[in-house]
């Protein structure tokens, strides 16, 4: 998170989820955005396959019968779904630690932020408290620093927050 703006920062949380960041300061300044959430365009049996994998190894107690219906419910997940939280998005791309520094401004980059291409209307953004903070206490956790493309099936979190 130290590094040079527009480079990746991906950490592991509670030893089981990794999360994309996106370094948004000059190095030195430890600040970072987030990725909640990714709409899948391309590639998306590769991303299935990518979760299921994810899925297992993390999970190694799973029995067999446990990870063949894992892999089915992810099988069986709407595309819109598939990187729709901040684990899943590191999970659906195959992304795990060894991603940080990555150079996402790079057009060479197997890792890189692009334009979306024919979007004719700016979407409606919307803030949100963030998700999952309570134990940051009241203030911190009300802000309203989340932020969604309004309606969109992709955003993460429970219905009651997109």
């Amino acid at each position: 998170m130290f590094g040079p703006p527009g480079h990746a920062y991906v950490y592991l949380v509670y030893g089981m989820y990794d999360c994309l960041n996106l370094v948004t300061e000059p190095a030195g300044a430890p600040a970072a955005v987030l990725v909640r959430a990714v709409e899948p365009l391309e590639g998306i049996e590769l991303m299935r396959t990518d979760r299921i994998g994810r899925s297992i190894v993390r999970r190694r107690s799973l029995i067999d019968e446990r990870a063949a219906a894992e892999a089915a419910r992810i099988a069986r997940l709407p595309r819109a779904r598939l990187a729709s939280g901040p684990g899943l998005v590191a999970a659906a791309f195959g992304l795990d630690t060894t991603w940080t520094g990555m150079d996402l401004c790079d057009r060479a980059s197997p890792l890189r932020l692009e334009r979306a291409l024919g979007q004719e209307a700016r979407p409606v953004v919307d803030t949100t408290p963030r998700i999952g903070i309570d134990y940051a206490g009241v203030d911190w956790a009300a802000r309203r620093w989340r932020f969604v493309e309004r309606g969109h099936p992709s955003v993460s979190g429970p219905a009651s927050v997109r």
